[in-house]
């Protein structure tokens, strides 16, 4: 009697719980859990596993919002969205999704945990994932001029994402996504990656802030906000075809105080004489040289005539 009731018991209990566990196992698969680690999203750098970049002042500010941790890091999705992002997922909530479960991450900051990339370089994602399915992701990233001050909104993102990935496989864990980034963003924007399911009705979203080398500022070179100096012709060619000319100027202004052949240079604002009057208009010799020469002839005429007197004596 006693071993009757225990099996009527056993097969009751296997009628009732086993369609109960074969569900669960059935609904294990099709929770598709998952978010980017690199570059690092909000969701898992405020979560206990994200270890220093949770204690910062973003993280602290979102943990505090939320009111409670981000334990479930991975499990940021929404169901029975099919690509219907735009019209489900409200503005200023698309870091949540929209889950007030996840609304921390929905703060306007500037200092989020973020990731430095180059413009036009390749992004190199890591998504972590627990359990591999089929699915598309698509990547955007924020528009020229994005303001992290302001809460994120649809029209803060491109119509079209920059990168869109199907069925990556599924590697130690995650899912290696390689992609060419715009080359025309700079300082902070946002990295935003969808991935919907195509084995469960589910889509994930997540938000990694991603910083961009400044361009740098626009500034006058010291040639272009001074006069050209004004070169002159050289003095001489020179002998050797292979050595360049000196310029007069040059030569003067590399020994301070000395001119062009080794005259003192005048101080600035004193005109140079002219050529003509410094030696003359011709190129004969000077007047004083002609005037000692005549003197010299009247003396050796005067000689000569005493000489003749003294022999006619």
């Amino acid at each position: 009697m006693r071993r009757s009731t225990a099996h009527r018991t056993a097969v009751l209990s296997a009628a009732v719980l086993g369609p109960l566990l074969l569900g669960l196992c059935a609904a294990g698969p099709a929770r598709a859990h998952g978010a980017p680690t690199d570059p690092v999203s909000r969701v898992y750098a405020c979560s206990p596993d994200g270890g220093a970049d949770a204690r910062g002042a973003a993280c602290r500010a979102a943990i505090a919002a939320n009111g409670e941790p981000f334990t479930a890091w991975d499990n940021l999705r929404v169901a029975d969205v099919n690509g219907r992002d735009r019209r489900v997922i409200p503005d200023g909530e698309l870091c949540s999704g929209g889950l007030s479960a996840y609304r921390g991450l929905d703060l306007a900051r500037a200092d989020w945990p973020a990731t430095r990339l180059t413009p036009g370089g390749t992004l190199r994602m890591t998504y972590v994932s627990t359990i591999p399915h089929t699915g598309t992701f698509k990547l955007y990233l924020t528009k020229p001029g994005y303001d992290p001050a302001q809460p994120l909104t649809w029209d803060d993102l491109p119509e079209r994402p920059f990168a869109e990935v199907r069925d990556p496989e599924l590697e130690d864990g995650a899912y290696r996504i390689t992609a060419k980034l715009p080359a025309d963003r700079t300082g902070r924007q946002v990295l935003y990656t969808i991935w919907q399911n195509s084995s469960t009705p589910d889509t994930y979203y997540s938000c990694s802030d991603v910083v961009f080398p400044q361009a740098p500022a626009e500034r006058p070179s010291p040639a272009a906000s001074a006069p050209a100096p004004v070169r002159t012709p050289a003095s001489r060619p020179s002998a050797d075809p292979s050595v360049p000319a000196t310029p007069t100027a040059a030569v003067a202004s590399a020994r301070p105080g000395v001119g062009a052949g080794g005259s003192p240079a005048r101080a600035a604002g004193t005109p140079s004489a002219p050529a003509a009057e410094a030696t003359g208009a011709g190129a004969g010799p000077s007047a004083p040289m002609v005037a000692g020469g005549a003197t010299a002839v009247l003396v050796l005429t005067a000689g000569a005539a005493l000489v003749l007197r003294l022999r006619r004596r």
